[in-house]
């Protein structure tokens, strides 16, 4: 939807809220519902004056809304939150088909003289675009989110405390035409209703564990990709709250496969061609071999910014169908990067990335690496064959040893900022800490006297 599109649709009485929502730390859309009216003439408007106030703290919760992330950059003063400028990007205006005559607006977060708050997610990734934007280059991205449907609404589910949920299919439905279930009727809806708010279905299809399901959407330029699947994963639970079911992005909700969330990212040259075509073995250009270098470079000191909650370490296990080491193959879905296609379609899967991820961080780390193998003509590993072998550098294993990593990491705080580095490290440390004070059902079965 356009500006004017927009501006006819309130005239016409068609639109009567505007949400304005703003990506959190934690990849949640955070914001405010405004009147169509005051949101037209008030809030989109050319200038100085735009934009809707917020408190900052938005930028510093954790999943129940308490401050863990505290940056200097949002209260420098130490005398209270105050208040940022949530300014709409009109570019990501679409509207609601789940909630008639709602429009969504995704934010930037600036302060009040107009500075990008730089410890924003979208602001992360729009640098990483900028500085690639400066070595002539455009990167696109395209990503493959799964999730996990239950027969349970969320009440529900809260009520069983999350156990003995009753998925809407029965078993493993990967690649099935039948047998789907109740997940059908829900996940057609998803994608038709994603359809009339402007994103383009390319395929779906069941998934591995009991009630999973992915749909690819067709790939975009960096931003509108995130945008993209921060939008995705709201409409999903609001989609599925409607019919009475429960979806889940956990990264690893039971001993069933995990939900991934793979990013297939290609750049393109000043003349709008592929910058990863080229004469190598594969097709690849000398520009795609340091970009992949520089992924298995900082791989792992960026690891927090592709599984940034404690579940997310439960589904990189060793034989899991997700990476655990730092390595690359054509075609090979056993490494943390696939080279994938050919041609003008050829480009890097990053297979690193759970469901509970950040879109904008994770696709922010993934640029970050890219450039830093460019910008230092880093030489690429032979690739690998089947399975990493031992020598390949492994990831970090729990959230704690990755925070450790990211707060160590001289790449991350020159590409992203101090102030974003720490922010996540003390989420990151601070959910650990909530979780080593918490004792799960795994260690009662495993401890309580069997006597």
């Amino acid at each position: 939807m356009t500006p004017d599109e927009l501006r006819a649709a309130v005239a016409a009485g068609e639109v009567h809220d505007v949400i304005l929502a703003l990506p959190d730390l934690m990849g949640r859309l955070q914001g405010t519902r405004i009147g169509s009216r005051h949101f037209i003439d008030e809030v989109m408007v050319d200038g100085s004056s735009a934009g809707f106030g917020a408190c900052t703290y938005l930028l510093t919760t954790d999943l129940d809304m308490n401050v863990v992330a505290p940056a200097p950059e949002l209260d420098p003063d130490g005398t209270g939150y105050g208040d940022m400028v949530l300014v709409p990007d009109p570019a990501t205006l679409r509207p609601l088909p789940w909630d008639q005559g709602t429009v969504l607006a995704i934010a930037d977060a600036r302060h009040p003289d107009g500075r990008p708050v730089t410890v924003a997610p979208r602001q992360a990734l729009r640098t990483q675009i900028e500085a690639l934007g400066a070595l002539g280059l455009t990167p696109y991205a395209g990503f493959e989110l799964e999730f996990r449907v239950f027969e349970e609404d969320y009440p529900e589910a809260a009520r069983k405390h999350w156990h003995d949920l009753t998925p809407t299919t029965r078993g493993n439905v990967d690649y099935a035409l039948n047998g789907l279930g109740r997940l059908e009727p829900f996940a057609r809806r998803v994608r038709r209703e994603f359809e009339q708010a402007g994103m383009v279905v390319e395929s779906a299809r069941g998934e591995c564990a009991p009630g999973q399901y992915e749909i690819v959407f067709r790939y975009d330029e960096a931003m509108a990709c995130a945008d993209g699947a921060a939008f995705y994963k709201t409409g999903v639970r609001q989609i599925a709250a409607q019919e009475g079911l429960a979806a889940t992005f956990m990264a690893k909700f039971d001993r069933f496969e995990g939900s991934s969330c793979h990013f297939h990212v290609s750049m393109r040259g000043e003349d709008g061609t592929s910058a990863f075509v080229g004469d190598g073995q594969w097709g690849e250009s000398e520009l795609l071999r340091h970009a992949l270098a520089g992924q298995l470079a900082l791989m792992p000191e960026l690891t927090l910014l592709f599984a940034p909650t404690v579940n997310a370490f439960k589904r990189l296990r060793p034989g899991a169908f997700a990476p655990v080491q730092a390595a690359w193959g054509p075609d090979n879905r056993l490494t943390a990067l696939r080279l994938a296609g050919s041609g003008e379609s050829l480009r890097v899967e990053h297979r690193v990335p759970g469901a509970d991820a950040d879109p904008h961080l994770a696709l922010a780390g993934v640029l970050l690496a890219f450039r830093h193998g460019i910008e230092h003509r880093l030489e690429l590993p032979e690739p690998t064959r089947g399975a990493p072998t031992a020598d390949a550098p492994r990831l970090p294993e729990t959230l704690a040893e990755a925070a450790t990593l990211l707060e160590g990491s001289e790449a991350a705080r020159k590409g992203l900022g101090d102030d974003l580095v720490d922010a996540l490290v003390a989420a990151a440390r601070a959910e650990w800490a909530a979780f080593l004070d918490s004792v799960t059902d795994w260690e009662r079965a495993r401890g309580f006297e069997r006597r």
